[in-house]
């Protein structure tokens, strides 16, 4: 089973990954460095670590969907 709080919404808007807020520093509408041949090596297993640009907040994706991250770590405290 895949455990919620560790993950994290995100959309794609044309090529560009978003998120509506950064799990850090709450900003919104956070545009990610993110691009979809990552999203590719992500879904075969490769780990990615990802920077949030407005707060330099880190987190390691280590699979993606196509609504949501899985981190290693904790994002949500439930």
């Amino acid at each position: 089973m895949i455990p919620f709080d560790q993950t994290w919404p995100y959309e794609k808007i044309g090529k560009d990954f978003y998120v509506q807020q950064c799990p850090f520093c709450h900003a919104e509408q956070v545009l990610l460095s993110l691009k979809q041949s990552e999203v590719k090596d992500i879904q075969t297993g490769l780990k990615k670590l990802l920077v949030f640009p407005c707060c330099y907040g880190k987190i390691k994706v280590i699979d993606i969907d196509d609504d949501y991250f899985l981190a290693e770590e904790k994002l949500r405290n439930l």
